[in-house]
């Protein structure tokens, strides 16, 4: 009998990476705000090894500021939204589930509020959520940890930036093995 493999592993095919208000006035504030962005870099750029596509959300622009610049540079203008759902910002989202795009990866801030309603959102709407644990961040821990259990019993997946990029991979045969294994070793 041939290999399957499993619908609940990530296939670069069939995902998208959201990137949730990684804003110039809130990553300062958030304690692990700069490891975020590192992994969230990391992520954009396997996503463009790999042809997975990307967008971001900023949430109320004209009071928290745009993406830091790490950030902005590297994807396409952000869609703004003053909902705390990024999946009111339906340019992406809709254009995905036209590609059967049905995984979406989520990172950003803040895990209990934008990220949260975000994951709560997708999955209602059937879309299987995966969440990297170390590119979501809270301004405090109470609120993040309630935030990922909440995540997790709703069915959204938690998972780790390196996972992603493996699983996007697929197979060490992968023509984007080695520029992968080298996003890999600049983990902090």
């Amino acid at each position: 009998m041939p290999h399957v493999p499993s619908p609940l592993r990530l296939a670069a095919k069939r995902s998208s990476l959201l990137i949730i208000d990684l804003q110039e006035k809130l990553v300062p504030v958030i304690p692990s705000g700069e490891a975020v962005v590192e992994q969230t870099l990391r992520l954009i750029e396997a996503a463009n090894l790999l042809e997975v596509p990307h967008a971001a959300t900023v949430q109320y622009p004209r009071g928290l500021g745009g993406l830091v610049p790490a950030i902005a540079e590297r994807v396409a203008p952000p869609e703004e939204k003053t909902a705390f759902s990024a999946a009111v910002c339906r340019e992406a989202i809709d254009t995905w589930a036209t590609q059967s795009r049905d995984q979406i990866v989520i990172v950003g801030i803040e895990t209990h509020v934008c990220v949260l309603q975000t994951v709560l959102d997708l999955l209602a709407e059937g879309f299987r959520v995966y969440v990297v644990t170390e590119a979501v961040a809270s301004r405090h821990g109470r609120d993040h940890e309630t935030a990922i259990e909440r995540m997790v019993n709703s069915g959204a997946t938690m998972i780790t930036a390196e996972s992603v990029m493996f699983e996007w991979l697929e197979t060490s045969k992968h023509p984007q093995f080695k520029a992968i294994s080298q996003l890999v070793k600049k983990r902090r």
